[in-house]
């Protein structure tokens, strides 16, 4: 079943990214009337994310923020897409690192480096930034169920020599590739949601407490690693530009949650300026109020 869906999906898929740009927003524009007008796909959940991070604004500012978001969200899902056949040269005009000196001032540190970000932007063409350091590229992502289409976002990655690890098996790969003396740039998206909440840190997300992921601070402290935060902004329809933040050249200086505070904070702010580009439909407030009291 699995091979069935991936032989009938891929080559639409492949036939989309053949596409050029200008015919490619074309389509995105109708996805976008469909997804919002038609389907209506989870508009709720948008709706009350919005009202929850932004209670200071009417109704139609609300509304408005909405619908670019879904705009935008229609073009990064086809740009993923177009990941598929897009040239080297075509990428590296569209996805800009505005200081690579900060990556390679933290590359001759002679360590790995912990890469954090969130679901802000265009985070699936953020392997771009693998053109400017000569360290290892490593994604850490969640194994997709349908194993044809991993294989295939792998194969993806791959061409920009980004190796992808999933979550549960990052500690042990990244820990072994240092005892070998390999030196990497870990890529995480830090701004997800866990499933199990009670056991995590809270911290004030958008001015609302709820659980967050420490993995990417926690790899960095045990084995003494540098952090930075990409800053990835859209400049227009179809391009961006990122900026390295160093967060830590020596996590270990910095107390228990400092970095996934800081990185908390930066990411806050880039939404509060633009918020139209984060990912909206997923539900990251949704333990809020659940937060476990004190023994």
């Amino acid at each position: 079943m699995q091979f069935l869906a991936y032989i009938l999906i891929y080559p639409f898929l492949w036939l989309i990214s053949l596409l050029p740009f200008r015919l490619l927003y074309l389509f995105s524009d109708f996805v976008y009337i469909l997804l919002f007008y038609i389907i209506g796909y989870r508009r709720k959940t948008v709706k009350e994310n919005l009202k929850l991070t932004f209670p200071e604004k009417s109704d139609s500012e609300l509304k408005t923020i909405s619908k670019k978001f879904y705009h935008h969200m229609c073009d990064m899902f086809l740009e993923m897409i177009k990941s598929l056949t897009i040239s080297r040269n075509q990428l590296n005009k569209r996805f800009i690192i505005k200081n690579p000196e900060e990556l390679q001032h933290l590359e001759s540190l002679n360590k790995s480096i912990v890469v954090m970000y969130g679901h802000y932007a265009s985070y699936e063409w953020s392997f771009v930034s693998e053109n400017y350091i000569s360290l290892k590229g490593i994604g850490i992502y969640k194994t997709i169920a349908n194993k044809y289409f991993d294989n295939l976002v792998r194969k993806i990655r791959s061409r920009y020599n980004t190796e992808l690890i999933d979550t549960k098996k990052a500690v042990a790969k990244i820990s072994e590739y240092e005892k070998q003396g390999i030196k990497s740039a870990i890529a995480f998206l830090s701004d997800q949601s866990p499933k199990s909440y009670a056991k995590y840190y809270w911290t004030k997300f958008m001015n609302i407490e709820v659980p967050c992921f420490t993995g990417a601070e926690k790899i960095a402290k045990d084995l003494d690693l540098s952090v930075a935060y990409l800053k990835i902004e859209k400049v227009k329809r179809g391009f961006y530009e990122a900026e390295l933040i160093t967060l830590a050249e020596n996590a270990r200086d910095f107390s228990d949650y400092e970095i996934t505070d800081m990185f908390t904070r930066e990411l806050e702010k880039q939404i509060r300026k633009d918020p139209q580009y984060y990912l909206w439909t997923h539900k990251r407030w949704k333990h809020r109020g659940k937060k476990p009291a004190k023994a």
